[in-house]
């Protein structure tokens, strides 16, 4: 059976047992089911989960330090380098406010937001409100020049040992930049051992895959188990506008950009990433799903590993299509919820201020929330509403973290076939041989 096929039966298991779980521990039999399954999540399917979860983020600073560095070095003439980086970054850009906007077209004639009861929103509001303090008081809801700054890391050890992603990318790029301007007899020595440490962490990799069914069903359960269908009533609309969102960008705009910039079938791509695809929604983590991107371009989708390892690090930071449209779609119905009409220019501000906060998203559970309660509160609403759909935003992360993978395998093929000598046929080449034999 293959890998993806287990997982996929771990996911789907997960999920069946923790709604039948959490139907038992809030049904009549609640004051002796309820410990039972708190328990069980606790102590057994949590920790597998996270074990399994903790195994793909150990190897994130070593994969993303040698698969840039040797990209960047594989690239050559630094001219070059600056001119894939352009394009990565304006595909990045581009298909992320093109998420943003469908978001906020549907948000608009939906109106999600108009329609939920003023007794619900204060109950949930009650319940989610030191959740959302907590989120606040981290900090995390500033953006603007300072975050540009920071790139820059004043301590590369400092910044891999806090996860600093854009401060490890920035790095590694200068680091890559400059091996292109030494002579190749100092070079190849470091390049070996960069190689040769990308290959360890493959196999650390493959070796936390095999554990991928168990800790899915462990990390889906202890959500299911939780929330079970009870939260996904009051904010229905919402969520549902959300989760379409996601698939008309995913299923329309992606798929045009796969086939008309990359040159490959939708229904190819798709088939070929669906490693990637369960990684992301059982994980909700760009950066916990990088190791299996990277793995899965350069088997699956023959890309080169100059331009996996250049690209998908990047992606795993800065293309966040998911995260947009989730911000821009939740503003707005965090503003029709309290009241508050926004403009059409409002609205722009708002699909500009989501691309740019996505950008600065860390790239873990949740790491978009408090970067969007600055945009709350720049639109005139409490930023303490995030409140409101902190119950739902589990899923609703799992949902947006598949979306940008597949954005951030979507650009790899596009750069893959501008930039070097790939052919949208070699991913198929395979498969044809194979029939034939």
């Amino acid at each position: 059976m293959k890998l993806h096929t287990k997982i996929i039966i771990g996911l789907l298991s997960g999920a069946f047992v923790g709604i039948v779980a959490n139907a038992f521990a809030t049904g009549p039999s609640k004051e002796t089911a309820e410990p039972i399954v708190r328990w069980l999540g606790t102590n057994i399917a949590g920790p597998v989960g996270q074990i399994f979860l903790r195994m793909l983020l150990m190897t994130i600073v070593p994969l993303v330090f040698s698969s840039l560095t040797l990209g960047v070095a594989g690239l050559g003439d630094i001219r070059k380098i600056g001119r894939v980086g352009v394009r990565t970054i304006a595909y990045f850009l581009v298909s992320t406010a093109i998420s943003a906007t469908i978001g906020l077209i549907l948000v608009n004639l939906v109106k999600p937001g108009a329609g939920l009861d003023a007794g619900i929103r204060e109950q949930l509001m009650t319940t989610y409100r030191s959740q959302a303090q907590g989120l606040q008081a981290g900090g995390g809801g500033k953006f603007g020049v300072d975050l540009f700054v920071n790139i820059v890391p004043r301590n590369p050890i400092q910044a891999a040992a806090s996860l600093d992603m854009l401060g490890i990318i920035f790095f590694s790029l200068v680091f890559g930049a400059a091996l292109t301007l030494l002579p190749p007899d100092k070079t190849k020595p470091i390049l070996r051992v960069l190689d040769a440490l990308g290959e360890a962490v493959v196999k650390i990799i493959e070796f936390a895959m095999k554990l991928a069914p168990f800790g899915v069903f462990g990390l889906i359960f202890v959500v299911t188990s939780r929330f079970g269908f009870a939260l996904l009533v009051p904010l229905g609309k919402y969520v549902s506008v959300v989760l379409l969102g996601l698939l008309l960008h995913a299923a329309i705009s992606i798929s045009a950009l796969v086939r008309v910039l990359g040159g490959l079938s939708p229904r190819v791509f798709y088939g070929r990433i669906r490693a990637s695809i369960i990684t992301a929604f059982s994980t909700s983590s760009s950066n916990a799903t990088l190791p299996t991107n990277i793995t899965v371009a350069e088997r699956e989708l023959k890309i080169p590993p100059h331009i996996a390892g250049f690209v998908l690090p990047l992606g795993s930071t800065m293309c966040m299509n998911g995260t947009a449209l989730f911000e821009g779609v939740t503003v707005l119905f965090l503003a029709q919820v309290y009241g508050v009409p926004l403009s059409l220019g409002t609205q722009i501000i708002v699909i500009i201020l989501s691309v740019i906060t996505a950008v600065g998203a860390a790239g873990v559970p949740g790491g978009s929330l408090p970067l969007l309660m600055g945009v709350i509160a720049i639109v005139g609403v409490d930023p303490a509403a995030i409140a409101i759909i902190i119950g739902v935003d589990r899923i609703l992360d799992m949902s947006r973290t598949t979306l940008n993978v597949v954005g951030d395998m979507s650009a790899a093929v596009y750069v893959a076939r501008t930039e070097s000598d790939w052919d949208p046929r070699s991913v198929t080449a395979g498969d044809r041989l194979s029939v034939a034999a």
